[in-house]
Formats: structure tokens, C-alpha cells, sequence
């Protein structure tokens, strides 16, 4: 790790700006992490200010805007979906900000998709490029907004990908595009025999600024469960993925060509080296030893096959073949050479936790080393943190979570381990979602899910 006590600064991708900044000197934030008091959870940006609006308590000197509606009308003529989840953002032309967003509509909800309570507004040539697009169109898929920092305003926004069903979260790939997961395992016959097709699976957006609709095709290699999120290591190109089930697996995708997910690769399981189907969970009362704090332990991999299985049963034969088990797989990011991901009910309590994966030299190829794997935080204290989901990581280093409850925080962690509240939702009863920085850092996106509602904060964000 870098000096705790200078953080400085990590560059962003390219493209997205999201992929590559470190977590620098969090590794201190476990160490207070039990018995925290409420002037720790306030360290930071200050207390939240009461917002005259309702909607959003922020600290003094923060503003927030809402910058998209579920159910206004698109520069493409379809509706704003609602639901919105998890969001990428990629660097536009002059300055514009490219944002695509997921939205986790199930085919019947009808009211959230984009084509119209009757699905009036469905055209045949927007119909053609659906992947659900039978009886019941799928109604998830993608948003992309053009975004104007300097006028803090939406330029153009349309549908990016449909036909899918309940896109949860995703992550950006170093070659500029999001990956959007399906948080779901229907099947052909379900919604009383109106869905045609599978569904559980990752799909591939290019982050453009022109409006168009984007064929829909699964990349099955990666293979069909219940996908919450992914990181791409830049690097290597290999894809983690999270599984949010309460005995969910931890997965890496070994692309057959690095930057060409859609040619094939090899699907594994992360498995604790030397022991046999690994509890992660922690939970109180769960079988076998606790899950260490702050111990790397080295992994292997366990080969999957049948990965495209009609049966929802990937982490059944993965754990029967040593995988470790995990509570409910969430947000993923991509630090410096290293990853984190989310786990919205682990710990002693289900509160959450957080583990760090460092790959090992040679990662993915027949000679690798072997990566760690380290629970980084536990924090068993609901207010500290509760049902931790997206995350993120601002440029200057910190640590920012959604929380996934009826009344969430964004929860920020500094590089000297202390945890404050960024934002509270105080006008809905719904998660925070998808929250994520701009390329520049300037700016942090964030939606109010239940709501319909995507959210543009700025302010002071660079204590120094």
C-alpha cells in the first residue's frame, strides 16, 4: 500500500474515469471499525443540513439536482424508465459526460418500462433489436444521458439496450463500454408462458453520445445466475462477478481474446485453497470457524461447466466442488491491483461486509500464483453501516456506498478509516442506487431507485 498519510491522487481510465483509482489507506478502516461513535460517522464533509425540499439531506456547501425523472419524455420519443440501478460514466465530447443506466424492471411492470402502460410507444424497428421481444417485451435494459456539467443539464437521453429483465448493476470495461447484468433467472414460460427466452445474464453497451438502440446479445460464457455486478481488471481483461444470492459464489470470466468478451472464455469459482466449501458469511449463527478480518487467505479456482444451465444451480455444483460461499454478492469496483466487493447481509449481524481481492502474478493463466482473499470490513454496527450495496471510489481515495434500505445513507470511509454520511434520503423510502463519479470527479450520480429519480451532486469535495 501507498503512504497512508498522503493519499494523493489515481488518474482514471480513459474512457470511464472509474476503473483504476485505488483505495488508498483503507486498509486502516477496519482497524476502528467495531465501537465507532457518532462523531466518527460525522468526520468528513460535516453534518447533513436539512434540505427545504425533502428530498435530500446533504453536508453545507453540497447541492444536489435531479437530472432525470422516471416517465419524462426521452430526446427518442420512449419514456424515462424507472427503477434505475447501477451506472457507468465515460468521458464525452467538450466536456459532456456520457452516463449509462440500468433499470430493474421485471416484464410486468408495466408502468416503469419505456414503451407506455400498453406498450404504444413499442415500433416494430425498436421491437427487432429487444432481446425479450415475444409477448411480453422485457422491460429492463439501458439509459444513456448525455450529460452538461456546465449547465448541469441532460442534452439527450434514449434507450440504450431492452428486452432484458431486472438489470441490477454492471461495471465499466477499460475499452469503453458498461456491462449491464440481469439480477434475475427467469424462463421461457414464466409470466404465464409469456416470456420466450432465458435470462440471467451479462450484456455488453458501448458508451455513446448518439442516440441509438443497441442490439441485445447475451454473453452466455459468462454465464446464467442471479448477476449483480463486475469489474474488469484492466490489466488482464478478466471479468469478476458477484452473485446476489444468500449463498451466492464469487466468479471470474477468463476472456478467450482480451477486450472481446462476446468470443468465448472460461467461467470459474473462487475457492479458499485447502478448504472445502468456505463459509464466508459470518453469520451468528452459522456453521464452521468465522471468516478472519485483515488475513489475506490464498485462493484457487474451480472450473464450471454448463454455465448456460437451465436449472439455476451454478453455485449448487460450484460449492460442491469447493468454491467458497458468500451472503449476497453486490457492488464490485477495481482499485489499484486490487478489487472490492460488497456483501449486503454478511457479518455477525447481516449488516455487511466488504471483502479485497488481490490477484496473484500470472492471474488466469496456467502458471498464476494465486490471489488473496481478505474480509477488509465488518462493521456489525447498523449505525455505521447497514445493507452496504454500490460502490465507488472518489479520486481522492474515499470509499463511497450505497446502502440498500428504507432509510439510506451514502456512506463515505476516508483514507484514515473513518466513516461519515455523504447524503440521507429523507422524501422516499427506497434505496440509494448506482452511485458513481464523473470522469473528472467533479460530480457524483447517484438515484433514489423506488423513486424514479437520478440525482447530480456537487460541492467541496476536495477537503485539502
Amino acid at each position: 500500500m501507498k503512504n497512508l498519510n498522503k493519499p494523493g491522487r489515481r488518474s482514471f481510465l480513459k474512457k470511464s474515469g472509474l476503473a483504476s483509482i485505488g483505495f488508498m489507506g483503507l486498509y486502516h478502516f477496519v482497524q476502528p471499525a467495531y465501537g465507532l461513535g457518532a462523531a466518527d460517522i460525522e468526520a468528513g464533509y460535516g453534518p447533513l443540513m436539512p434540505d427545504p425540499e425533502g428530498i435530500l439531506n446533504l453536508p453545507k456547501g453540497f447541492n444536489y439536482k435531479v437530472i432525470s425523472r422516471q416517465g419524462d419524455l426521452m430526446t427518442d420519443g420512449l419514456l424515462t424508465p424507472g427503477s434505475p440501478d447501477g451506472m457507468g460514466t465515460f468521458a464525452g465530447k467538450d466536456g459532456r459526460v456520457i452516463i449509462v443506466r440500468n433499470h430493474e424492471i421485471s416484464p410486468d411492470d408495466m408502468e416503469k418500462g419505456a414503451f407506455g402502460r400498453s406498450n404504444e410507444k413499442l415500433a416494430s424497428g425498436v421491437k427487432a433489436k429487444l432481446y425479450e421481444n415475444d409477448k411480453l417485451p422485457g422491460l429492463g435494459g439501458t439509459t444513456t444521458l448525455v450529460y452538461n456539467p456546465a449547465s448541469q443539464e441532460v442534452e439527450k437521453d434514449f434507450l440504450s439496450l431492452g428486452g432484458t429483465v431486472r438489470n441490477c448493476a454492471g461495471g465499466v470495461s477499460p475499452w469503453g463500454s458498461w456491462l449491464t447484468c440481469e439480477e434475475s433467472t427467469v424462463m421461457p414460460g414464466d409470466y404465464d408462458g409469456r416470456l420466450a427466452k432465458r435470462h440471467g445474464y451479462v450484456f455488453e453497451v458501448m458508451a455513446e453520445d448518439q442516440s441509438n438502440l443497441q442490439q441485445a446479445k447475451p454473453i452466455k460464457e459468462m454465464g446464467r445466475f442471479n448477476h449483480e455486478a463486475v469489474a474488469v481488471d484492466p490489466k488482464t481483461s478478466i471479468v469478476y462477478l458477484t452473485e446476489d444470492r444468500g449463498d451466492g459464489l464469487f466468479y471470474r470470466f477468463i476472456p478467450n481474446v482480451p477486450g472481446k468478451l462476446d468470443q468465448g472464455g472460461k467461467l470459474q469459482a473462487l475457492a479458499i485453497k485447502g478448504e472445502k466449501g468456505r463459509d464466508t458469511r459470518n453469520w451468528k449463527d452459522g456453521e464452521g470457524p468465522k471468516f478472519p478480518i485483515n488475513q489475506g487467505l490464498k485462493v484457487e479456482w474451480v472450473d464450471m461447466d454448463e454455465v448456460d444451465s437451465p436449472e439455476d444451480d451454478l453455485r449448487y455444483r460450484g460449492f460442491e466442488q469447493g468454491a467458497a460461499v458468500f451472503a449476497r454478492g453486490e457492488g464490485i469496483w477495481f482499485g489499484d491491483a486490487e478489487l472490492y466487493f460488497a456483501c449486503t447481509n454478511g457479518g455477525e449481524i447481516s449488516a455487511g461486509q466488504i471483502f479485497k481481492y488481490t490477484p496473484g502474478g500470472k492471474e488466469g493463466e496456467p502458471q498464476e500464483e494465486g490471489g488473496l482473499l481478505e474480509l477488509f470490513a465488518e462493521p456489525n454496527d447498523k449505525e455505521i453501516l447497514k445493507s452496504c450495496d454500490n460502490v465507488a471510489i472518489a479520486p481522492w481515495g474515499d470509499l463511497i456506498l450505497c446502502e440498500d434500505d428504507k432509510h439510506p445513507f451514502v456512506v463515505g470511509i476516508t483514507p484514515e478509516g473513518k466513516y461519515y454520511k455523504l447524503a440521507e434520503n429523507t422524501g422516499y423510502k427506497t434505496e440509494f442506487a448506482g452511485g458513481v463519479f464523473a470522469p473528472d470527479g467533479k460530480t457524483y450520480f447517484v438515484n433514489i431507485q423506488g423513486a424514479g429519480l437520478t440525482l447530480a451532486i456537487t460541492g467541496p469535495w476536495n477537503r485539502s
